[in-house]
């Protein structure tokens, strides 16, 4: 409980990273963390108070109140990861609902069969969230491959891990009964790895909100009014204004960056992409990637000494295990076997 304190009041109080301090994580992120820590000390509270005074009426009480707290917000915290729109959390608040139901009608009753009807519901709710994530952080992955050049510190599959531990949790602690107990004292340790993840998580997630972002309802506005015939220029404008000036180098270089550059919006150049079978970032990482060959055969033919990480960095890649990916999608082989090949 201690940890989740100091958790909570680091996350609130301190606005840089210690994990990461080039990165500048969304702040609804760090909020929706800091409300798992506090929903962590609030139903340590309460479990200390229901060991103090037992009874079947405060026991699921407890439960429902660590139910109607923890489900929202671990969602919330999910959803807020995904930043290509703001996703409500509201519907997983009503969709509780029926198991607040079956918590009453148990209590009133004295029959634990609404107990159990309460539990399964839970689980599905959890299991429903997961097959909505799932869809959710394809479409977000596929929206970032159309609006960014950079996915470093962006992509959120650790999502996946963080929801499937959380249902773990969850099925324990419904589950849980006298004859297993120390399945709650196991919950307690694995609590302080989940709360270590969250607070990775939020560190290590950059924000994608202001200037780097396109903006919603100017992407919609564009989506609806704009013809559908794309202005032939594009591919000399791209040309002229991001091979030509290499303005691919640039770190973090979005869309919507790439169209002001170019004097068109975004609407068409991502609708040019589409037309070519190309995302935006392999639009980039292909620029990148020939830039990259070409520092290569220049160095091998002023028989300079250099490495493959520092002509890549050259070519715009602040990590060389993406810049390794990229090239492996794009090429079909790895940056080693390349220049060996190369050099024969």
């Amino acid at each position: 409980m201690g940890l989740s304190v100091a958790e909570a009041f680091y996350l609130l109080l301190r606005r840089s990273n210690a994990i990461a301090p080039e990165v500048t994580p969304p702040l609804r992120l760090r909020l929706w963390a800091a409300a798992i820590m506090v929903e962590n000390v609030i139903s340590h509270v309460c479990w200390l108070w229901y060991f103090c005074h037992p009874s079947a009426c405060g026991y699921v009480l407890v439960c429902i109140q660590d139910i109607l707290l923890l489900i929202p917000i671990v969602a919330g915290f999910l959803l807020s990861m995904l930043q290509d729109r703001h996703r409500p959390v509201w519907p997983v608040v009503v969709a509780l609902a029926p198991s607040i139901v079956f918590a009453a009608l148990g209590i009133i009753r004295e029959d634990e069969v609404f107990m159990g009807w309460m539990r399964m519901y839970v689980v599905v709710i959890f299991a429903m969230l997961m097959v909505y994530l799932f869809f959710a952080v394809r479409r977000y992955g596929r929206w970032l491959r159309d609006n960014y050049a950079d996915l470093e510190n962006k992509e959120v599959w650790q999502s996946f891990l963080i929801l499937f531990v959380f249902v773990l949790l969850s099925i324990i602690y419904l589950y849980a009964s006298e004859e297993t107990r120390f399945l709650l004292y196991l919950l307690e340790y694995v609590c302080i790895i989940i709360m270590a993840l969250l607070l990775w998580r939020v560190e290590t997630l950059q924000a994608l909100s202001g200037s780097t972002r396109p903006e919603e309802g100017e992407q919609a506005g564009q989506t609806q009014k704009a013809p559908q015939a794309i202005p032939v220029d594009i591919e000399v404008l791209l040309k002229k204004h991001c091979e030509n000036k290499l303005l691919y180098l640039q770190h973090d270089l979005s869309l919507s960056q790439l169209a002001l550059a170019t004097g068109t919006n975004h609407y068409y150049l991502s609708q040019y992409f589409a037309q070519q079978g190309l995302t935006y970032n392999a639009y980039i990482n292909g620029l990148r990637i020939r830039h990259f060959i070409c520092l290569y055969q220049k160095a091998v033919a002023e028989k300079r000494t250099f490495t493959a990480q520092q002509l890549a960095s050259e070519s715009g890649y602040r990590s060389y295990s993406t810049f390794s990916a990229a090239f492996k999608q794009h090429s079909g082989k790895t940056v080693t076997a390349w220049m060996r090949d190369a050099g024969e």
